[in-house]
């Protein structure tokens, strides 16, 4: 039972079947495409190409283990690319499938005829609280996007320990002498890769957007002020995560190199590794066998994530928003309803108050009054309340608001639909609830209904036309205004589609205001 709630915690509430395709399942072959590494080749299914399974690095092994990514090494013949990659390795909370550290491959979907087409392209980063997931969830397959005219690519990248494990013996070994991110240079490398050879299926390198949801959309944030990604697209579309937040949940992982090299140092304790050699030569089983993970509000398991190391991320990343860092990138952003609730573990009352004491340290009793509970049957709602507020809404707010300075186009939504599923009839407009509307992966059987499937394709256009142009807005769209701190318009997506104003004001003027006093204590 643990299990199953903690898979629906890290975002992939779905089972997924497995990820292998073939030619005699799928159709035909498509013509050979050469990229920079060497030819593939991948099938047509339905007037869409699709190339699974192509390597954008080397495999991140031996030597290579907590290491930058290194260029994928050549090949002369074809590769037949008919299958996904492996997951990367992972707590063994969801069926993903095959796992290996072998696993930095992505996946492509055009519609494209030729190479001159120049469509535009959406790249996305899949979440899993940094932990766990893989580009090969059938909910993340990229079809219905690239039958609405553009070239859709999915990604994976090192998690867990493997891709954010900072400790002195790395960040002494490093040239740089900070250790961490791997699996944010490993999106980086990726979406450079998508630079460099995406106009071969018909892509636009100058035209990119990058997507991501929860952790992918941290990370996509992140991307947005990481010098080695400068340049590489033009637009964000962020579900449910921004450029800060995720100390609230995670206090242990909250970007400070300090705390994360205390983990790390925790980790090769319990990994019985005393050098970094003895650490490279573990394997991937016992190194997941050494990570203590657990999730939730109040849990003390090890938690790995971004780090603000000055290199990687140059610095804080709300501060470097505040200040214009992001540049003129676009930002379409937003949160659930009920945020909080997939992250909730049955808390006290007592328990309640020392969470919010020990995340608003000196701001606990203002805190409480806004986001209340009178007993311990009335802390779930609280929690999710604040939690929504506090890790989602606000930090979407906050990041449409600098973009805004930026004199950029930015837009802001709230997904409130409640769809009649198992899951949304305990959890509401729950986190993640939007993805099978985005991917349009909506059956009838699992609850969904005609409206539900005609929300979906007003999504998935929204979403496709602000990565060709930088607006969502198209024919026979209900109208969607760009952000502005005057107005604080932002667009729902529920039961009506409808312009709403002041979303959480009150809640979200206190979460900005607490989290730069508590910045300045």
């Amino acid at each position: 039972m643990i299990k199953k709630v903690l898979a629906a915690i890290l975002v992939l509430f779905c089972s997924f079947p497995t990820l292998a395709r073939t030619e005699a399942q799928h159709g035909l072959s498509t013509p050979v495409v050469k990229v920079d590494s060497g030819p593939v080749s991948g099938i047509i299914d339905d007037g869409i190409s699709t190339y699974l399974g192509i390597p954008y690095a080397k495999p991140p092994v031996g030597d290579l283990r907590w290491r930058t990514p290194q260029k994928v090494s050549p090949w002369k013949v074809t590769r037949k690319c008919l299958e996904f990659g492996p997951a990367c390795p992972q707590p063994n909370y969801l069926e993903v499938g095959r796992t290996n550290e072998d696993c930095l491959y992505l996946n492509v979907w055009t519609p494209a005829k030729s190479s001159k087409e120049k469509l535009p392209v959406m790249v996305f980063i899949h979440g899993g609280a940094f932990t766990v997931g893989s580009a090969a969830e059938k909910d993340y397959d990229g079809a219905n996007f690239a039958r609405l005219g553009v070239v859709f690519v999915s990604i994976n990248y090192r998690l867990g320990p493997f891709g954010f494990l900072s400790h002195p013996l790395l960040s002494k070994d490093s040239a740089n002498g900070v250790s961490g991110n791997y699996g944010l240079m490993d999106q980086s490398a990726a979406i450079k890769w998508v630079s460099k050879n995406i106009s071969a299926f018909g892509g636009d390198p100058e035209n990119v957007t990058i997507i991501g949801e929860s952790a992918g959309s941290i990370s996509v944030n992140l991307q947005m002020i990481m010098p080695a990604s400068k340049g590489l697209f033009k637009r964000v579309i962020a579900e449910s995560g921004g450029p800060y937040g995720l100390g609230y949940l995670f206090p242990n992982a909250d970007g400070s190199m300090d705390k994360a090299l205390k983990v790390g140092e925790k980790f090769s304790k319990a990994l019985k590794a005393n050098t970094l050699k003895d650490m490279r030569r573990k394997t991937s089983d016992e190194i997941l066998a050494a990570f203590d993970f657990s999730l939730g509000p109040i849990s003390r398991g090890m938690k790995f994530g971004p780090v603000f190391d000055g290199f990687t991320i140059p610095g804080d990343p709300k501060k470097l928003f505040a200040e214009g860092k992001q540049g003129d990138l676009q930002i379409l952003i937003g949160s659930n309803t009920d945020e909080g609730n997939l992250f909730y573990k049955k808390m006290s009352l007592k328990e309640y108050k020392g969470w919010i004491k020990s995340r608003f340290k000196g701001f606990d009793d203002e805190v409480f009054a806004m986001f209340p509970a009178k007993d311990d049957q009335d802390v779930r709602e609280a929690f999710n309340k604040l939690l929504t507020a506090a890790m989602f809404s606000e930090p979407a707010r906050f990041a449409v608001r600098c973009g805004e300075k930026n004199k950029t186009k930015n837009y802001l939504y709230k997904f409130t639909r409640v769809p009649n599923t198992a899951m949304a009839k305990k959890m509401g407009s729950y986190h993640s609830v939007e993805l099978p509307y985005v991917f349009g992966h909506l059956k009838k059987e699992q609850g969904y209904n005609d409206y539900d499937i005609k929300l979906s394709n007003i999504v998935r256009k929204y979403w496709t036309n602000f990565a060709k142009s930088g607006n969502p807005n198209g024919r026979r769209l209900p109208y969607w205004p760009e952000y502005k701190r005057k107005t604080d318009q932002n667009l729902e997506l529920g039961s009506k589609i409808r312009i709403k104003k002041n979303l959480l004001k009150k809640e979200c003027d206190l979460i900005d205001r607490l989290d730069l006093d508590s910045k300045n204590k």
